[in-house]
């Protein structure tokens, strides 16, 4: 469908310069959007004609002026002419682009999209964790291969991307890559930053996102009980490896904090707190958010049983760490002695700080985002819903027995009669 264009020169006497001149813009509109663009000339206001739209007289300087503003009107018929002979997407912003002379080059998404993932990487373990980044070239795979077999292109243009190519994407990584629903969100949010990325420089003209709604399933997140944690704390262990990882968890359980967080753990993050006991204050890796978390008994008892550790005592480290793959590994095997059937994971710890740990005695849900280093107490919540399930499921047992009682009661009234 044909798409028309108007144009209106016009002086806003509003940016008078000290020597009385006026600017003179150009307007270009289409389908009711509309952009500005200065076109570097002044003129005095009393020479203008805003009904003609040009400046009046035949001097030297109103002829060159008049004979811009048409080499400009010119300039956006053949752009326009163009657009239609290539089929291309015609709007304000794509040909004052091309007037420019800005708009020459064709913008795709994985060009984009990797420029995107190179800067991330100069940023992986400073503004932004190396996982984060790392899930950034998986969402960048992703998308290659979509565009491959569902287009059979090597690349795809950023202004061709719509509503229709977001919901496919998502269908293939359901079907193809096999990704769960969550999962499959994730990515599409990765790509969705790369989508704001292009919007903000005027690469594309539309959100192909404005019509497409995020929701996720809910998680029901696992933690042990205070008797498992126990039970893993006390459990004979023959093995370096296995009691490293053990209290490498165990100190996750009552610090909150997640495996990259006490991976960088180092002696200049032990502070002394207003209470003037030992705090640990760090930045989160994942959010670079501010983390205060005073220390408990079982934190300091683990702290000062690697205080002598090699990897310690010849680095600014507080506790030595494996690498995560082999950590969550060897918790496995530990479950396994301990008859635990949990899946255990370096961030099963953190789970088990929120709400056996902190939540389930008494602490503040405030308390607790403020340690666990949440942005937002909404994220923290998500784990007052599983203490309110834990309540709930205590008080049917207080309900089983109270009936217990009951009965009881009855019984040896009736044999009382």
């Amino acid at each position: 469908m044909k798409t028309e264009f108007t144009t209106h020169f016009h002086t806003p006497n509003s940016k008078i310069n000290s020597k009385g001149l006026v600017p003179i813009y150009l307007r270009l509109t289409v389908n009711n959007k509309r952009i500005e663009y200065s076109i570097s000339r002044r003129t005095e206001p009393k020479y203008w004609s805003a009904k003609t739209q040009r400046v009046m007289g035949s001097n030297r300087t109103a002829t060159e002026i008049n004979a811009h503003m048409d080499n400009l009107k010119h300039k956006l018929n053949k752009i326009h002419q163009r657009l239609i002979d290539e089929n291309e997407i015609i709007s304000a912003s794509v040909m004052m682009d091309l007037m420019k002379g800005g708009g020459n080059k064709i913008r795709f998404i994985l060009e984009i999209f990797k420029d995107h993932n190179d800067r991330a990487d100069l940023l992986a373990g400073k503004s932004i964790s190396v996982s984060t980044a790392k899930r950034y070239w998986t969402c960048y795979d992703h998308v290659k291969q979509f565009i491959k077999e569902e287009y059979r292109l090597e690349d795809y243009k950023l202004r061709d991307i719509d509503y229709r190519f977001i919901t496919k994407f998502e269908f293939f990584l359901k079907t193809v890559r096999k990704c769960n629903h969550n999962s499959s969100l994730k990515y599409i949010n990765n790509l969705k930053k790369i989508i704001r990325i292009a919007l903000a420089n005027q690469w594309m003209d539309r959100d192909p996102f404005y019509n497409y709604k995020v929701q996720f399933d809910p998680v029901e997140r696992d933690f042990l009980t205070a008797d498992e944690v126990h039970k893993l704390y006390t459990q004979e262990l023959h093995f370096d490896r296995l009691k490293l990882v053990r209290d490498m968890f165990i100190f996750s359980c009552y610090t909150g904090l997640a495996y990259s967080d006490v991976e960088k753990l180092s002696k200049s993050d032990i502070t002394i707190g207003i209470d003037g006991d030992k705090w640990i204050s760090i930045k989160r890796t994942k959010t670079n958010t501010r983390s205060s978390i005073p220390l408990l008994p079982i934190s300091l008892e683990i702290l000062d049983r690697y205080a002598n550790h090699p990897q310690v005592e010849n680095s600014n480290r507080l506790i030595p760490v494996l690498s995560n793959q082999k950590s969550n590994a060897f918790l496995k095997e530990i479950a396994i002695m301990c008859g635990i059937t949990k899946s255990l994971t370096t961030h099963l710890a953190r789970h088990t700080f929120a709400t056996t740990i902190t939540l389930t005695n008494g602490v503040p849900i405030e308390s607790v985002s403020k340690m666990l280093g949440h942005k937002s107490l909404r994220t923290t919540q998500h784990y007052a819903k599983i203490v309110d399930r834990k309540v709930s499921d205590d008080m049917k047992i207080l309900k089983q027995k109270l009936d217990f009682n009951q009965k009881q009661r009855e019984e040896i009234a009736r044999d009382g009669e």
